[in-house]
């Protein structure tokens, strides 16, 4: 699971060193020790750019440097796949939950929600094919302890099934966390915030609250096949509420989070 994951870099994919070097090495390493019985490499959803529905497991379209390091590392697996033991890659889409290691973008999505500040693009309401946290981490225990024959060389979505709603989803935080009901803004109004969110990272701001890659991100749907993870994990420990609750609890008691009351 160990990656550079930001999308920050936008010159060299030699920054991405870890996603593609740091698999070489894995590889390299379980294929020395030779006791390995199941490896579970962590490729991305960025593989394709949001909205674009693959026709294979490699009709790969990056949008991103990042998108193109994690290719790199699934063709450095493929490529290696009979010089070592079983092994599955899965792609985590966009995950949410406790213990958020940055502000972007679930966070940040969370606590604009309890400030009152998160504003939804017009009337649209995107399937999004989201996962919990803690449904990925069940995911890939099942992953890892299903037959073989299962899973030796698949390619896995890890996210909840079925996808969510995105207002469904933001009206579930905003009850959550005591908030008072969500703003609709229309989309013309926050395209025009995004391209002025562009142009100030242009000029240096690192982390502008809004940029057209964010979104185009929002509004775009992002639904995958999750049947063969279906059948290979079965039923889901937790619902998007109970996700909710937990994720809300954790902010609360962890960060600068708004209080109810």
């Amino acid at each position: 699971m160990a990656a550079r994951t930001d999308l920050d870099e936008s010159r060299d994919i030699k920054g991405y060193a870890a996603n593609i070097d740091g698999v070489a090495n894995v590889i390299e390493a379980v294929r020395q020790a030779g006791s390995v019985q199941r490896t579970v490499f962590a490729s991305s959803r960025l593989v394709f750019e949001i909205g674009y529905l693959p026709k294979s497991e490699t009709d790969y379209r990056p949008s991103t440097l990042y998108g193109e390091s994690k290719i790199k590392g699934e063709l450095l697996v493929r490529q290696a796949a009979n010089s070592f033991g079983p092994w599955v890659i899965v792609r985590p889409t966009s995950i949410w939950g406790p213990w958020f290691d940055v502000p972007v973008p679930y966070k940040r999505f969370f606590t604009l929600i309890a400030k009152n500040l998160y504003v939804h693009p017009g009337q649209r309401n995107p399937r999004k094919s989201f996962g919990y946290v803690g449904n990925m981490v069940y995911q890939i225990e099942r992953i890892l302890e299903a037959p073989v024959e299962k899973v030796n060389g698949k390619t896995l979505w890890l996210c909840d099934y079925p996808p969510l709603r995105l207002r469904d989803w933001a009206d579930e935080i905003q009850s959550a966390v005591g908030a008072r009901p969500i703003r609709t803004v229309p989309l013309l109004l926050l395209r025009v915030a995004a391209a002025a969110g562009d142009t100030a990272r242009m000029l240096g701001w690192q982390n502008p609250p809004l940029t057209r890659f964010r979104l185009n991100n929002m509004i775009t749907e992002m639904v995958y096949d999750t049947s063969e993870l279906e059948r290979i994990v079965g039923p889901l420990p937790y619902s998007a509420e109970q996700g909710i609750a937990v994720t809300v609890d954790w902010l609360r008691n962890h960060d600068s989070f708004p209080k109810r009351g």
